[in-house]
């Protein structure tokens, strides 16, 4: 059974236009079901599909891979926060506790994040060592013992160094580690930093955690995650936000013909 079921948004009070209820397919919604494991939100940009995300981010409260560890301390999405606090959400089994929100163009202050408490850890297990080199083994064992451990879960969790890989593989070292059964994941443009091969290996992981019960909200322009069988797409480009086929996409169209015949697109620009 899925974690999230729908969510229902109140009109705005009347004559409101600030964002984010002043764009059209935000301020014409009133409810959005998730009736399948995966939801693309797909649209051009400012159509609204990554300004719900991280409204639907604010109203559960799931934590957020990013420079700021919670959405609620990061000032960017004061916006977004309001929309949320409009928002009503149907779960199928209690409010989802397991998963976590993550926006493409911060993640690296995540990586960053995990690379300064790497470090931090680091520095005290010498500290430690300084400490006691005249004192017993048993006393250092006992203050080295948890930092040690806290250490290798970390490093166990996100590898070595993190912050040292390329920006693809890090992306998909942090879904390997924190993908859950059970979850529920908000991912906005996941596809930013992956290579094509690099976007496959992610669909394949999609893939995995919906056998486990995982569910996916993403904002996405790829036309490669957009294929994954059997997923819901709404197009923002309608207002209110409406599903659409795979087949029916601009995003697949314009792929497609560019692909098959690159020089005529060329000849145009």
């Amino acid at each position: 059974m899925l974690p999230l079921r729908s969510l229902r948004l109140r009109p705005p009070r009347s004559g409101a236009r600030d964002f984010p209820f002043s764009v059209p397919a935000i301020r014409a919604l009133r409810e959005l079901p998730f009736p399948t494991p995966v939801t693309f939100l797909v649209g051009e940009n400012g159509s609204g599909k990554s300004t719900l995300l991280e409204a639907i981010a604010a109203a559960t409260r799931l934590p957020s891979l990013g420079t700021e560890l919670h959405i609620d301390a990061d000032e960017t999405l004061r916006a977004q926060r309001t929309l949320g606090e409009a928002m009503t959400l149907t779960w199928n089994r209690g409010r989802a506790t397991r998963g976590f929100f993550l926006r493409a163009e911060d993640f690296f202050g995540y990586t960053r994040t995990i690379a300064r408490m790497r470090a931090a850890m680091l520095a005290e297990l010498a500290s430690v060592g300084e400490e006691y080199r005249e004192r017993s083994d048993h006393a250092r064992a006992l203050r080295e013992g948890p930092l040690r451990a806290s250490l290798d879960s970390l490093e166990s969790r996100y590898g070595v160094d993190l912050d040292a890989q390329s920006h693809g593989q890090s992306f998909l070292a942090i879904f390997r580690a924190r993908f859950v059964p059970h979850g529920l994941y908000l991912l906005d443009e996941p596809e930013a930093p992956l290579s094509p091969q690099s976007q496959l290996a992610l669909m394949a992981m999609l893939g995995d955690m919906v056998r486990e019960s995982s569910q996916f909200i993403i904002a996405t322009h790829s036309p490669i995650l957009l294929a994954l069988p059997g997923a819901t797409i709404y197009s923002f480009d309608e207002s209110p936000p409406a599903p659409v086929a795979y087949e029916a996409l601009d995003h697949v169209a314009i792929t497609r013909d560019f692909l098959a015949d690159p020089q005529r697109y060329l000849r145009r620009l």
